[in-house]
């Protein structure tokens, strides 16, 4: 038997709200965060980096 009750509808949300879109100009530490590291100067230089040599894609390749 379900804790749930009856009247709770199980639908599936859009994959189109589901994705946040954000900036197409990630800035170096929105790529640190991403990365799970912490905002240190040589992790911003690190992302500074990788976004001079990747673009958007730095950030898109840290996140799921």
């Amino acid at each position: 038997m379900s804790d749930e009750p009856e009247s709770v509808s199980r639908s599936v949300t859009p994959d189109s709200h589901l994705h946040t879109g954000g900036s197409d100009h990630p800035s170096a530490e929105d790529v640190v965060l991403a990365s799970g590291r912490d905002l240190t100067p040589q992790n911003l230089e690190w992302a500074r980096r990788r976004l001079a040599r990747e673009g958007r894609a730095a950030l898109d390749k840290q996140l799921p």
